[in-house]
């Protein structure tokens, strides 16, 4: 028991200077963007860009058309389109996003204006919370949470829960500065600001208040904007610039051609047919810019991140911000707390060594009832929960789980005399008039290897017992040894604050108590390290019990280099030219303190690229979840750190993790499966377009029916591509660099080898519907398409049967090639699995129902008229050779993998 003092504590004049100096014991708010930024930043987008680039052209040339060349106003149809595909890419991110932050609301807002005791011109007083300022002496009292950074003045048995700073659960305090640990990642005589006092009581004097405590620094470190682009955007803002150029540079070369044409084919220079001749020149190559545009593409990304947004939750994550989804795929390393994220953050009895005794005896069960001050809550008898030490509450609950109720054994037993747990004691004892054993008995518990020292009657030899307890430790567990003493005589066994030396009393045994690993952890940190993701363990825990934990999860093995561990103290005397050399190797840090974590991830950023996953449950983790391009909170969380993250994974399960990256990893090839269909399409249209530029012929796609196909058709084909479920094959993968193009070399082969070969379909049918009159396909002849292939003259234009024919011919082979980019990837059939691609099956029934209905009573909209049943079934049957192509090509494809491998055997 520490020497008590009086104290005056400050006068109210005092208290005024130091607010006037120090400020009030506030944390600030973040600012908050209003709904009005948010919506306007997703215009930032690359492709969003280019697109408002095409939408401002493309309602320059309608003007033109409508009020120079007298033309309807079906020419506004295009920017109108351009601009609906604008507003659904952009709104649908808003109000997706806007819907997850409702879910995301801060669940324990800091309350103010609790009240702390003081002590105050010399009297004890309450104020508020915010009242308290720099100098203010308060009373800590067991339950309370410290309201400010302060130094100890007084402690008697006092812990300190510090796992919303820390991850540690309980701290023991003390003024004596020959009990403090040297190693403590707080000192020994300091409480900190948002911790809770688990047991004792003490006296402390304010150091700190607001934003200057560790508390309010983690709180601004969470608010912090890292401004960290995601991988995502890096490779569309490759995308947009690659279309720039080259839209740009085929519209150049548009101009530059058809410029040199026309000086080299006039006769007489005119100023009147120049000019004419011009400007239907640069109409044309705006055409190539607005082609060139994927109007889709931005609907399909956003609709992809929505679409698996929703499915995420049914996995346990919930998604607050959109490109979470994604850039999980892309994480090479995890960092992650220890306790509640690896461990289950609940104290539990590994296993009980009570020697001499058959089941749970009379002493046994009343000594962990009555030489206790934890407490059980059974309000939820689905979770029943601790109030007060973890530790005393993990032998409660092992009663309970016994089927033993502690509290009518507490209240039966009359407490005689009672010490409470002391660091400079490192036991409790308690007497009670027992009306079990019917005597007046003495229970002990405590550390084990001083509970042993009390006994003078020891079941076992020392060195088999001292034998035990260290197995124990090796695997990271905390002990407790117990004792008891019936009591036969008046003699006092307790004095001066400890027991006496003449006791007599019994060793009963020992118990081992940990934070059990979480049972899939092990399973998930193996999966992740077969996808090639580095996992950290980032712990306010001493070095032995985070090696320990790596052990059993499979990160720390027995021949770890200790390179691979590094304390917070060390690290943080690093400068960050050293610390990046280390980095990447290190697997676990220790004592950590929170803006340690921050750091790491900054510095992991920094080194080649690497994309950071955090995740955490406490406060403590909050900047390093706000830092991280993914951060991942825990579910029972605090929430500080749920808001500071980016996804909450509500079972609390690492396993949900690896199912997030398997998720963001099958988005991101849904993503350049989508790519792939549309932007064959979009070459070969620019082609077309670039052919036509030189040979005077017009597109024969209306304006509508271009909407059809980059705006609604491309919008279904982005939803049936996102709806493929995930591939557990893609944790079988590398993570991929931030600083691949999107569009790999096998994206490329298909995109140029598949547009060059619509465009020799869909240019020759244009060829050939202008000099042939066609009224059913039936009577399509082969010889004359390749005659007319080459026939350059005017003829006689399309019929609007013809233009009905190409059209929906232009559309099936789109159709078709949605089914390849459905198996892109995969080396299997498009076929493969397709019962349980039931969402990819019914949108593509709705594409080729919408275009039927389209073509039979679209009219004169869409510039169409009814296609007779033979001609359906002919375009289907001849364009799904696309489709049998493509099986055909991914058969040699998988024959010629199967020989590599027999040469390789």
């Amino acid at each position: 028991m520490e020497q008590k003092h009086h104290y005056n504590g400050l006068t109210d004049a005092q208290v005024l200077e130091s607010r006037k100096k120090h400020g009030e014991n506030i944390l600030t708010p973040p600012e908050k963007e209003s709904l009005w930024s948010q919506f306007l930043e997703k215009f930032t987008d690359p492709i969003i860009i280019i697109l408002l680039i095409a939408l401002a052209l493309s309602i320059g040339v309608s003007c033109y058309e409508f009020w120079g060349a007298g033309k309807t106003a079906s020419v506004f149809f295009e920017p109108a389109g351009i601009l609906i595909a604008v507003l659904l890419a952009t709104i649908v991110g808003f109000l997706f996003e806007l819907s997850a932050n409702k879910k995301f609301e801060i669940l324990n807002k800091v309350n103010d204006d609790t009240l702390v005791k003081v002590i105050r011109n010399g009297n004890i007083c309450q104020i508020t919370k915010k009242e308290v300022v720099v100098g203010d002496i308060i009373i800590l009292e067991t339950g309370e949470e410290v309201p400010a950074d302060g130094e100890l003045l007084e402690s008697v048995s006092l812990q300190i829960n510090e796992s919303t700073l820390t991850g540690e659960t309980v701290c023991r305090k003390t003024t004596n500065s020959a009990n403090f640990k040297e190693d403590a990642t707080y000192p020994s005589n300091h409480a900190m600001k948002g911790t809770t006092v688990a047991d004792g009581h003490g006296i402390m004097r304010v150091l700190k208040v607001g934003d200057s405590t560790e508390y309010g620094k983690v709180y601004k470190g969470a608010q912090i904007d890292n401004s960290v682009e995601t991988p995502l955007n890096k490779q569309l803002d490759s995308l947009a610039d690659l279309i720039t150029k080259a839209s740009y540079a085929i519209a150049v070369l548009i101009i530059v051609g058809r410029l040199l044409w026309f000086f080299v084919e006039m006769d007489a220079f005119n100023w009147i047919d120049f000019g004419s001749f011009f400007l239907q020149t640069v109409m044309i190559a705006v055409t190539v810019i607005v082609v060139a545009v994927p109007e889709g593409l931005p609907m399909s990304v956003t609709l992809s991140l929505a679409l698996s947004m929703k499915r995420m939750l049914s996995t346990n994550n919930l998604v607050r911000k959109m490109h979470a989804c994604e850039t999980m795929g892309a994480a090479t390393v995890i960092c992650t707390d220890k306790t509640g994220t690896l461990t289950q953050n609940q104290m539990k009895i590994y296993e009980t060594k009570f020697y001499g005794k058959d089941g749970i005896t009379d002493e046994i069960k009343e000594g962990i009832s009555v030489n206790s001050t934890a407490f059980l809550d059974y309000s939820d008898p689905n979770k029943i929960k601790v109030l007060g030490n973890p530790t005393e509450g993990a032998l409660l609950l092992w009663l309970h789980e016994n089927g033993v109720n502690y509290l009518p054994l507490r209240e039966d037993a009359e407490i005689v005399e009672q010490l409470t747990f002391s660091t400079e004691r490192k036991y409790m004892a308690t007497i009670v008039n027992s009306p079990l054993l019917s005597k007046k008995v003495l229970y002990v518990k405590g550390a084990p290897e001083i509970v042993l020292n009390l006994c003078k009657n020891i079941p076992l030899e020392k060195a088999e017992i001292e034998k035990q307890l260290l197995d124990y430790q090796n695997k990271a567990m905390r002990t407790l040894g117990f004792a008891y003493q019936i009591i036969e005589d008046e003699k006092d066994y307790i004095k001066e604050g400890k027991v006496t030396a003449e006791n007599n009393l019994s060793f009963l045994g020992i118990v081992a108590i940990s934070d059990p690993v979480r049972l899939e952890v092990p399973d998930a940190v193996t999966n992740c390290l077969k996808a090639g993701i580095d996992v950290k363990i980032v712990t306010g825990d001493t070095p032995w019990t985070a090696k320990e934990i790596g052990r059993q999860i499979g990160l720390w093995q027995k021949d770890e280099p200790e390179s691979h561990h590094i304390t917070g103290t060390e690290f943080a005397a690093m400068s960050d030219e050293e610390a990046l050399k280390i980095v990447l190797n290190l697997k676990i840090i220790s004592r950590a303190r929170p803006m340690d974590k921050q750091r790491l991830v900054r510095l992991l950023q920094e080194t080649n690229q690497q994309v950071v996953a955090v995740t955490g449950d406490g406060t403590n983790d909050a900047p390093a979840l706000n830092q991280a391009q993914v951060g991942l909170s825990m579910g029972d969380g605090t929430s500080v750190a749920k808001e500071a993250s980016d996804i909450t994974i509500l079972d609390n399960s690492f396993s949900s993790i690896t199912r997030a990256v398997m998720w963001g990893r099958s988005l991101y090839q849904n993503i350049q499966r989508f790519i792939l269909f549309q932007m064959t399409i979009n070459v070969a249209a620019c082609i077309i377009v670039l052919i036509g530029a030189f040979l005077g012929t017009e597109s024969p796609l209306t304006v509508t029916q271009m909407l059809w196909v980059n705006l609604i058709m491309d919008t279904f084909a982005a939803l049936a591509l996102a709806s493929l479920p995930p591939s557990e094959k893609v944790m079988t993968d590398k993570p991929r660099k931030t600083t691949d193009f999107i569009i790999s070399k096998k994206m490329w082969k298909s995109i140029l080898g598949v547009g060059i070969f619509f465009v020799f379909i869909l240019f020759g049918l244009v060829q050939y519907f202008k000099h042939a009159d066609i009224t059913s396909l039936t009577e399509f002849n082969i010889v004359d398409f390749g005659k007319s292939y080459f026939n350059f003259s005017h003829g006689n234009g399309l019929s609007p049967y013809e233009l009905s024919l190409f059209f929906t011919i232009f559309v099936m082979l789109q159709f078709w090639n949605m089914f390849n980019a459905k198996a892109f990837l995969t080396g299997k059939s498009a076929f493969a699995n397709i019962t349980k691609s039931t969402g990819f099956l019914a949108i593509a029934a709705v594409i080729l129902g919408g275009q039927w209905l389209i073509v039979t009573v679209g009219g004169e909209m869409f510039n169409v008229t009814p296609l007779a049943a033979q001609d359906w079934k002919i375009i289907i049957g001849v364009t799904s050779t696309v489709l049998w192509a493509g099986e055909i090509n991914k058969f040699l494809n998988f024959k010629n993998r199967l020989r590599n491998s027999a040469h390789k055997i």
